[in-house]
């Protein structure tokens, strides 16, 4: 197969590495050049997705595109130009000779439920958070591409990354700069990045156009539960408690919700490699000699 992943970073450089072992021809989309992707066996294409023109000179003959592009955090404005519009070029500029699968890695910040109930892909999407909203959007317009237009697009909603290097609340502990919402019993739903690639390549292989399919691990966990065992880990104190200030964490889009990813399972048959926080964590504390 010819694959295309769009923003060649985080998730989608060893997405290409998986794809160039299994021998697929993999092409790696980003803002500027990186001599990585070439290391990689991947070859790379520079273009800008939130601006058409600089997609137009390249090949887009492709059998799989993956959009795992990412804004690392930014404004609501940041989101509608890369998400919203970017998606919209690339769903133009494929059009006329599109795709057999395109695959575009969403949120689960699309879900607003605050009640700690369990959602599924049929829950009702109604976000507080602006750059949801905009996720929510995007969804809207790739899922109208499928019945309108015949585009291959499948949705994976993702939840927290994590991994070497990344991972919000594990970072900040570390760091000894961690804070507790309150009693930590807001809900955290991830996603280890090794899972998340294989996630992709299981929607590549056997998700159905028009879908959308939760990309989550097997448990969700509370901030206290989830500190209790990194504390426990690494015969630490639990991080203090910070003041629970609702209207900041309605402003920055914080839920507290269970994100089923039953569907996931059933329908792809993706069996995860790191099915809960400890065993991706434990890994990951390995890795640093912790």
């Amino acid at each position: 197969m010819r694959v295309l992943i769009v923003g060649c970073g985080y998730v989608g450089l060893p997405l290409g590495v998986g794809l160039v072992r299994q021998g697929h021809e993999v092409f790696g989309l980003r803002r500027t050049a990186a001599e990585e992707l070439k290391a990689a066996g991947i070859t790379p294409l520079q273009a800008d997705i939130t601006l058409a023109e600089t997609l137009t000179p390249l090949p887009r003959d492709f059998d799989w595109v993956v959009n795992c592009a990412a804004s690392g955090g930014g404004s609501a404005d940041g989101y509608r130009q890369l998400y919203l519009q970017g998606t919209r070029n690339l769903i133009e500029w494929l059009a006329p000779t599109p795709p057999k699968k395109f695959v575009y890695t969403s949120s689960t910040s699309v879900y607003g439920q605050n009640d700690g109930s369990l959602v599924k892909e049929s829950s009702p999407t109604e976000p507080q958070a602006e750059t949801a909203k905009v996720l929510v959007e995007t969804e809207q317009v790739l899922l109208e591409a499928v019945r309108l237009r015949n585009f291959p697009a499948v949705v994976l909603r993702v939840a927290g990354i994590y991994g070497p290097d990344r991972g919000h609340w594990f970072k900040q502990y570390l760091k000894d700069e961690a804070r507790m919402e309150g009693k930590g019993e807001r809900l955290l739903n991830m996603i280890q990045r090794d899972d998340l690639v294989g996630v992709i390549l299981a929607a590549l292989k056997n998700g159905r156009p028009g879908e959308v399919y939760n990309a989550v691990d097997d448990e969700p966990v509370s901030q206290l539960h989830f500190f209790t065992w990194l504390a426990g880990s690494l015969d630490k104190p639990l991080p203090p408690s910070g003041s629970e200030d609702a209207e900041a964490n309605r402003k920055r889009g914080g839920t507290n919700k269970k994100v089923s990813n039953r569907r996931l399972k059933m329908e792809l048959g993706y069996q995860f490699k790191y099915p809960t926080f400890r065993q991706g964590y434990t890994a990951e504390l390995i890795r640093l000699g912790t």
